[in-house]
């Protein structure tokens, strides 16, 4: 059955720009929710120092939880290669983070979508990024996780594999046991994709979710795909919200999943309208976990 975990979405400013919330806190908010893990990510303000990172583990576990991934968001699509190379030290340290942290995933990502790239020159530079730091993940015993991404909160532009067919190209080219995909049915939305189709294509590579829910407060999906640009940030039309009240088919989703053997880690992307949120995502998802993985 895959075990759940959450990642602090309503928290990111306060964990990793202002620091008026401590680790600590976030575990001991995240404790009676019932989960089995917390995703933590590599720009939390204490997680700076490297001396933190047991400590920090221990307080998760201390709470009955595990960390089981770590999100990253390198910039992989850098045409300078003085500057791919200081990506691909980072991705190094993240991966030894996680693996400190005691997390098995650690994710990569392809990078920002530069004007000035081509698709084959992106792919190119993306694979040979990513192959550059699969011998420290294989040495750490953790997985690199690709996420089909929209688009990191610090970044100008949008990933550069959000299109689906960039998305599965990229995936199609990295073949290794330290290497699998982490799905977010949410994003695909952002992309002008359909969850289900880019699900369909990536199944068999799929060994993390994030769960999330989007809808759109604005408009339709075309208007979202034609705005899609170079601002910083998320597009204003789509927002977060309850996990199975909004676009995503979680039954056609988990479905295909328990169809492909997957039992992995599934970790919520939700509450930032507040912890009981949170709580109602997490009894959705434990719900329809239960349906579609019974316990024999």
């Amino acid at each position: 059955m895959p075990k759940l975990a959450a990642f602090p979405k309503a928290f990111m400013q306060q964990l990793c720009k202002d620091g008026s919330m401590t680790l600590q806190q976030w575990v001991d908010l995240a404790a009676p929710l019932g989960l089995d893990g917390l995703e933590y990510y590599s720009g939390m303000l204490e997680l700076a120092d490297p001396v933190q990172w047991p400590v920090a583990r221990r307080q998760v576990e201390a709470a009955g939880m595990v960390i089981p991934m770590l999100c990253c968001s390198p910039d992989f699509s850098q045409p300078d290669p003085r500057l791919r190379q200081i990506e691909i030290e980072k991705e190094k340290t993240w991966i030894r983070m996680a693996a400190t942290l005691g997390a098995k995933y650690c994710r990569v990502l392809s990078g920002q979508r530069r004007p000035e790239l081509t698709v084959a020159q992106g792919l190119d530079i993306v694979v040979a990024n990513i192959e550059a730091c699969l011998p420290e993940a294989e040495k750490c015993g953790v997985t690199l996780i690709l996420e089909n991404h929209y688009k990191d909160d610090f970044w100008a532009y949008p990933e550069f594999a959000q299109k689906l067919e960039v998305f599965c190209a990229l995936v199609d080219r990295l073949h290794h046991p330290h290497f699998g995909v982490n799905y977010d049915p949410s994003n695909a939305f952002l992309a002008g994709n359909d969850p289900l189709d880019l699900l369909a294509r990536v199944k068999h590579r799929v060994v993390t979710m994030h769960a999330s829910d989007r809808y759109l407060l604005s408009g339709t999906l075309e208007d979202l795909r034609k705005e899609e640009g170079g601002a910083l940030g998320y597009a204003k039309r789509l927002a977060h919200g309850e996990i199975g009240k909004g676009l995503n088919d979680y039954d056609a989703i988990f479905s295909t999943l328990r169809g492909v053997g997957f039992d992995n880690w599934i970790s919520i992307e939700d509450g930032v309208n507040g912890m009981e949120q949170l709580a109602a995502s997490v009894r959705f998802l434990r719900k329809k976990i239960s349906h579609y993985w019974p316990m024999h």
